[in-house]
C-alpha cells in the first residue's frame, strides 16, 4: 500500500499534473483548463464591453441635440448595429458562459470541465467571431441593418454588399462558441460532482447554469438557422424571405426572436444565480425557498419560448395569437415574482452585512423591477402597438438588461475577484463607481421613457428642433457619459485591486460553498480531494473542511495522482460511479478554430470552390482529435480512497460525458432541424405564391434508396455495438464498414434529391427549402459514415473491447438521430407537397 502523499508533496504532483504550458506560444494557444479558459471570457467579454459602450457614447454624442452632424446616416446606422451586435453576442452571453465555466468546477468539488478542449475552441471561435466584426468596423464595412438584420432590409436588393455577410458569419461564429459552452456546462453538472451532491444538494448556481445552458441549446439555433438561410439567399438567390418567388420576410423574424426573446432569460437567469448566491452569505442565513425558486427557474425557462411573437404583434398576427402571446408574456412575470419575493425573504429573516457587492446587488433589484414593469405594458397589444419601436422600448431593453444582467454581474466580479487574484477591492472606490453608474444609468434610460412617449422613434440618427425632444435628449446623453465614466473607474478598481489590494484571507466573506475550499489565487486542479457532500451549505455544516481537502483526505482521485482525472456521479443521487480521464494542453483547438474560420472566410470573401475544402480540412482534424483519446487496456478497479471503488470513464460507455454530450449536441441540432420543419410549413400555409406550380418528382427510386441507406446504417451500427458488447471485436468491425456503406449511399441519395428530383432552387422557396432539407440529411449521413468508418478503424487498433465501445455508442445513438429525422424529411418531401394537392 502507497503511503499518502503530505500537503505540500501532493500539491507539487497536482501542480505538475495539471498546469497548462506556461511559457511561449504554447501558454497562449495550448491551454485547456477550465480556470484559464473561463478566465479568458471574462476579461475578454469586458473587452468587448468598453468597445459596446463606446460606441453607445458615440450614439448619445449624435442624439444630444436635434440637427447634429456629428455622425452621417451610414456611420450612425453601422455604430448602432454594431453596439446591439457587441453588447449582446460579444459581452452578455460570453460574460456568464465564462464566469459559469471559471466556478462550476469548483462549485461542484470537480477537477475540470467534462470536455477541457472543447471549452478551449468555444473560447478562440468566440474571439474570433469578435475580430471579424471588431475589424469590419475599423475598415467602415460593419453591418448597418440593426442587430436584429430584418430582412428584406438585409437582402442583396438592399444591402449588396458584404455588410449583412459579415454580421451572418461574425455572430454564427460566435453562436457556435454559445453552443459548445452549453453543451461543456450541462454535462458537468450532470455528471462531474463531486461524490453526494445529489440534485437536491447541488449549488443553486449550478441549477441556473443548468437550465440557462439548456435554454442555449434549443435557443441558438434558430437564429444560426436563419443565418445560414439568409447567407445563402444573398449568395446564391434562393428566396426564403423574397415574396415575388414565395418566400417571406416574416420568415426571419419569427426565427430571430424564437432565438432573441429567450436570449433575454438566458441573460437574466445566470444573473439570477449570481444573485442567489451572493446574497444569502451576506444575509448571514440559507436561500429561503431554495425548492421554490429552483422551480422557478424551470418554469422561467420553458416560459420564455412561448414569448417570441410579443416583439411582432405590429406586423399584422391574428387577433387570437396575439392574445395568447399577451397572456404568456404577463405569466413569464410570476416565476420571476417568485425569485424576488424569496431574495426579499432572505434579507428579511437574516442579520444582513452590507458590503460592496451588495451595493450593486440592491441596484439591480431596483432597476429590474422598473424594467419589468415596463415589460408588463408592452405585453399589452394596445400599449405595444403606440410604442412599437420607439425609444420607450429601447429604454426598456435596457433597464432588463443592464439592470438584470450588468448589475449582478458588477456584484459577481467583486465578490468572486479575491478567489481570483487573493486580494480584496477597494469598498471606496467600489462605491463611487456604483453611484456614478446608478445614477447615470437612471438619467440615461428613465428619460428615454418619456422621449419614446413623446414620439421619438428608434434607429433615426437626426431629429427636428421643434418635436420637444432636445431637453430629454440631452438630459439622457449626460446620464449616459456619467454611466461611462463610473465603468471606467470600476475597471481602474479591479485593475489597482488586482495590483495593489489588500490580502485575501480564504474565504474572506464566509461564504458556504465549494470554491473558497480551493486557495486564492486559485491552483490549477482546484482542490486537493473532492469531498463527499450532502448539504447545500457545505461551508457553513463543515468549516473545518478546507484542510482536510489540502490534506488529501475524502476522495484524493489516487494515493499517487499520476494523470489528470476527476470523478463522475449518479446524475440524480450523486453516487459516485467511476473516474472520468482528462486531456491535457493541447494545439488542437486553436486549429480546428482557424479551419472553421478559414471556411466562414472563404464564404464571406465568395471562394466558394475554397470554402468546399475547409469542411474536410476540419473534419480530419476532428478525426485526429477523437484519436487522441481512450486506452488499449480494459479498466481495472481504482482505490480512490475511503475504499471507495471505481472504474475509468471508458469502462461504463452507457453513462459516459462523451455519450451524454452526444445526445445536448443533438438536442441543439433537432431545434435546428424542427426550425426548418417550421419555416417548410410557415412558407407553405402564409407566403404568397404556395403551392408551387411544380413539386418534386414523384418517382421513387431517390426516396427508397435514401430510406434504404438509413436503416442499412442504424441497422448495423446497433447490431455492431451488441457484437463489440458480446466481445466479438472483429463483427462489429465488419458490421461498421456496412454501416459506412449505408451511410454513404444515404449521403449520395438525399444529396442528388435536389438537382434530380426538384426545381432549380432558385426558382421558388419551395425548392429552395427542400434543397436545405436534403443537404442537411447529406450532411448528417456523411457525418454518420465518419462516425461508424472511426470505429471500424479503433477496432482494428485495439481501442475496442466489450468493455471500451464508446465509439460504437456514440455512433449508434447519432444514426438513432439521423434515422428519425431522415424518415420525418421524407414525409415532409413526399407526403406533405403530394397530400397538399
Amino acid at each position: 500500500m502507497t503511503e499518502p502523499l503530505s500537503p505540500i508533496a501532493r500539491h507539487h504532483r497536482l501542480q505538475a499534473i495539471w498546469n497548462d504550458p506556461q511559457h511561449g506560444l504554447a501558454r497562449i494557444f495550448c491551454a485547456v483548463n477550465h480556470t484559464a479558459i473561463g478566465q479568458r471570457f471574462v476579461v475578454t467579454a469586458l473587452i468587448f464591453f468598453l468597445i459596446g459602450g463606446v460606441l453607445a457614447m458615440l450614439i448619445r454624442a449624435q442624439l444630444a441635440t436635434s440637427g447634429n452632424a456629428f455622425l452621417g446616416n451610414e456611420l450612425y446606422a453601422q455604430l448602432f448595429t454594431m453596439h446591439g451586435t457587441v453588447m449582446m453576442f460579444l459581452f452578455a452571453i460570453p460574460v456568464l458562459e465564462g464566469i459559469a465555466l471559471y466556478l462550476l468546477p469548483k462549485m461542484m468539488g470537480a477537477r475540470d470541465l467534462a470536455f477541457p478542449r472543447l471549452g478551449a475552441y468555444a473560447y478562440w471561435c468566440y474571439v474570433s467571431g469578435g475580430i471579424i466584426l471588431i475589424t469590419a468596423l475599423l475598415l467602415g464595412l460593419a453591418p448597418n441593418g440593426g442587430w436584429f438584420m430584418y430582412t428584406p432590409l438585409s437582402s442583396t436588393e438592399f444591402t449588396p454588399g458584404i455588410q449583412a455577410d459579415i454580421w451572418l458569419i461574425g455572430v454564427t461564429f460566435a453562436e457556435i462558441s454559445a453552443i459548445c459552452g452549453a453543451a461543456e456546462i450541462v454535462v458537468t453538472i450532470l455528471r462531474l460532482r463531486t461524490p453526494g451532491m445529489g440534485l437536491r444538494s447541488m449549488p443553486i448556481f449550478a441549477w441556473y447554469m443548468l437550465v440557462t445552458a439548456g435554454m442555449i441549446l434549443i435557443g441558438f439555433p434558430p437564429l444560426i438557422l436563419g443565418s445560414i438561410l439568409l447567407e445563402i439567399e444573398r449568395a446564391f438567390g434562393w428566396p426564403f424571405f423574397e415574396v415575388a418567388r414565395g418566400g417571406d420576410p416574416l420568415l426571419w423574424q419569427h426565427l430571430f426572436w424564437l432565438f432573441g426573446h429567450p436570449e433575454v432569460y438566458i441573460i437574466f437567469l445566470p444573473a439570477a444565480g449570481m444573485v442567489s448566491t451572493i446574497l444569502p452569505v451576506f444575509a448571514r442565513r440559507p436561500l429561503v425557498g431554495h425548492t421554490w425558486i429552483v422551480g422557478s427557474a424551470l418554469a422561467t425557462g420553458f416560459i420564455s419560448f412561448g414569448l417570441w411573437v410579443h416583439h411582432m404583434f405590429a406586423v399584422g398576427i391574428p387577433y387570437l395569437g396575439q392574445i395568447f402571446f399577451s397572456a404568456a408574456s404577463m405569466l413569464v412575470a410570476v416565476p420571476t415574482a417568485i425569485q424576488f419575493f424569496a431574495w426579499i425573504a432572505t434579507l428579511w429573516s437574516g442579520r444582513p452585512v452590507f458590503r460592496l457587492p451588495m451595493l450593486y446587488l440592491f441596484g439591480f433589484l431596483t432597476i429590474f423591477v422598473m424594467g419589468g414593469l415596463t415589460g408588463v405594458m408592452v405585453a399589452l397589444v394596445p400599449f405595444d402597438w403606440q410604442v412599437h419601436d420607439t425609444h420607450f422600448v429601447v429604454a426598456h431593453l435596457h433597464y432588463v438588461l443592464v439592470g438584470g444582467m450588468v448589475f449582478p454581474v458588477m456584484a459577481a466580479i467583486y465578490y468572486w475577484l479575491p478567489h481570483v487574484t487573493g486580494r480584496m477591492p477597494s469598498e471606496t472606490m467600489g462605491k463611487w463607481a456604483f453611484w456614478m453608474i446608478f445614477i447615470g444609468f437612471n438619467a440615461t434610460f428613465l428619460i428615454m421613457h418619456l422621449t419614446g412617449l413623446l414620439g421619438m422613434p428608434r434607429r433615426v440618427y437626426v431629429y427636428d428642433g421643434h418635436l420637444g425632444w432636445d431637453v430629454l435628449n440631452l438630459v439622457s446623453s449626460i446620464g449616459g457619459f456619467l454611466q461611462a465614466i463610473g465603468f471606467g473607474l470600476l475597471v481602474l478598481d479591479i485593475f489597482l485591486q488586482g495590483s495593489m489590494g489588500r490580502a485575501a484571507v480564504r474565504n474572506p466573506w464566509g461564504a458556504d460553498t465549494l470554491e473558497w475550499t480551493t486557495a486564492t489565487p486559485v491552483a490549477p486542479y482546484n482542490i486537493g480531494a473532492q469531498p463527499h457532500v450532502t448539504s447545500r451549505t457545505p461551508l457553513w455544516d463543515h468549516p473545518d473542511l478546507a484542510p482536510e481537502l489540502a490534506a488529501g483526505k475524502h476522495y484524493p482521485g489516487s494515493a499517487l495522482p499520476t494523470r489528470r482525472e476527476t470523478i463522475s456521479v449518479d446524475v440524480l443521487t450523486g453516487e459516485a460511479r467511476h473516474l472520468v480521464i482528462l486531456p491535457g494542453p493541447s494545439r488542437m483547438p486553436i486549429i480546428g478554430t482557424l479551419l472553421t474560420g478559414g471556411f466562414f472566410l472563404a464564404v464571406l470573401f465568395k471562394v466558394y470552390w475554397l470554402a468546399a475544402l475547409f469542411p474536410f480540412a476540419v473534419a480530419a482534424l476532428f478525426l485526429r482529435w477523437a484519436w487522441s483519446t481512450g486506452v488499449r487496456e480494459d479498466p481495472v478497479p481504482v482505490n480512490v480512497g475511503q475504499g471507495l471503488m471505481l472504474l475509468p470513464h471508458h469502462g461504463d460507455p452507457e453513462g459516459s460525458p462523451g455519450r451524454a454530450g452526444t445526445i445536448y449536441t443533438l438536442a441543439a441540432d433537432g431545434t435546428l432541424f424542427a426550425c426548418l420543419l417550421f419555416g417548410y410549413v410557415f412558407l407553405w400555409t402564409i407566403a404568397p405564391n404556395w403551392p408551387p406550380p411544380a413539386f418534386i418528382d414523384p418517382s421513387p427510386w431517390l426516396p427508397l434508396l435514401a430510406a434504404s441507406g438509413l436503416a442499412v446504417a442504424l441497422g448495423t451500427s446497433s447490431l455492431g455495438l451488441a457484437r463489440v458488447g458480446a466481445g466479438r471485436v472483429g463483427a462489429g468491425a465488419t458490421l461498421a464498414w456496412l454501416a459506412t456503406a449505408g451511410s454513404v449511399v444515404g449521403a449520395l441519395a438525399f444529396g442528388l434529391l435536389p438537382s434530380l428530383a426538384l426545381p432549380a432552387p432558385t426558382g421558388h422557396a419551395y425548392a429552395a427549402i427542400s434543397a436545405v432539407l436534403c443537404y442537411y440529411m447529406a450532411l448528417h449521413c456523411a457525418i454518420g459514415a465518419l462516425m461508424t468508418g472511426f470505429a471500424a478503424q479503433r477496432c482494428r487498433h485495439g481501442f475496442i473491447s466489450a468493455m471500451r465501445r464508446l465509439e460504437f455508442v456514440i455512433a449508434r445513438t447519432w444514426w438513432r438521430y439521423t434515422a428519425a429525422a431522415g424518415v420525418i424529411a421524407l414525409v415532409a418531401l413526399y407526403g406533405f407537397p403530394l397530400g397538399a394537392r
